[in-house]
């Protein structure tokens, strides 16, 4: 009998299939500018952890899907999550020259493709989603769901309704609430989304998908707490961006609001009441999503 992979192993396997999966995500028939697939690609191919795919592999597989199944989702969370990052860096918003320690794609690419490349991504996201099913024979019903619901958690009432209220904030936040929302959306949606798009994929019910809808929302914004005290503490080397930006560009953030040790605190309960909502799940076997989340907690970049 074959020993299960170290999680170790498990991440670096899932993250090369996703990586593997990116390079070949736009049908080489198709007549595409060479520039434009370049500055996608380039984004892409950048490095990062990716972590929203490796959540829609571990959901889809904790309730037990085939990893294959779920990787044209996989590579659709991780093109609209790159697509956000382009858009971020741009001047008009972020205004970064680096991300995970290269040139932003506006840098190398200019603006006017580095924002075209963003629009290709989001909008190839939605053709990888379709592939679900007809590659791998994911049922039509969970793939509406899962349009649905990318629709939904990376739009207006998700991440880009976080992205506007993170830019209005930097016009001054009083409120814990306010800066809440913000992580809540601009970056625990997508996670939420992941969760949710694996679970579909492996037919979870109602009260599964209610479980890690939990699951997600706590794990999302322990992440985003540990992001905000990482750019106070974190090794620019590791991070591969400048740390203090948040102080730079006067963003407020959790350990500005509550304290370093008490954000700390904060990372900690999160990810334990968000282990306890998936003990609640009753998956066939929730041990990878568990590890992610210790994961997550221990990281430093």
């Amino acid at each position: 009998m074959s020993s299960r992979p170290s999680f170790e192993q498990y991440l670096q396997q899932t993250t090369d299939e996703v990586t593997e999966a990116l390079k070949e995500i736009l049908p080489v028939h198709w007549d595409v500018p060479q520039s434009l697939r370049d500055a996608m690609q380039y984004s892409l191919m950048a490095g990062g952890k990716r972590l929203r795919p490796l959540l829609v592999v571990a959901a889809a597989e904790a309730l037990g899907a085939q990893p294959a199944a779920a990787l044209p989702v996989a590579c659709a969370v991780e093109m609209v999550h790159t697509y956000s990052l382009i858009h971020d860096d741009l001047p008009a918003m972020d205004n970064d020259d680096y991300r995970r320690g290269k040139l932003t794609n506006h840098k190398v690419y200019g603006e006017a493709t580095a924002i075209l490349a963003g629009d290709a991504l989001l909008t190839h996201a939605f053709y990888s989603v379709v592939q679900a099913g007809r590659k791998n024979g994911v049922p039509a019903e969970a793939l509406l769901s899962i349009v649905e619901d990318l629709s939904e958690l990376a739009g207006a009432r998700g991440m880009v309704g976080g992205q506007v209220a993170d830019m209005e904030g930097e016009q001054g936040m009083t409120d814990l609430k306010q800066l809440q929302y913000i992580h809540l959306h601009k970056t625990g949606d997508l996670i939420v989304f992941s969760l949710l798009a694996g679970a579909r994929i492996g037919g979870a019910t109602e009260g599964q998908l209610d479980a890690l809808r939990v699951f997600g929302r706590d794990l999302g914004l322990a992440f985003q707490i540990q992001d905000d005290i990482l750019d106070l503490t974190g090794d620019e080397q590791k991070m591969g961006k400048k740390t203090q930006s948040d102080v730079n560009q006067q963003k407020v953030t959790y350990p500005f609001f509550i304290g370093m040790e008490a954000s700390q605190e904060q990372v900690k309960s999160l990810t334990q009441s968000a282990k306890e909502a998936l003990g609640r799940a009753d998956l066939s076997d929730s041990s990878r999503l568990m590890e992610i989340a210790d994961y997550l907690m221990r990281r430093d970049h």
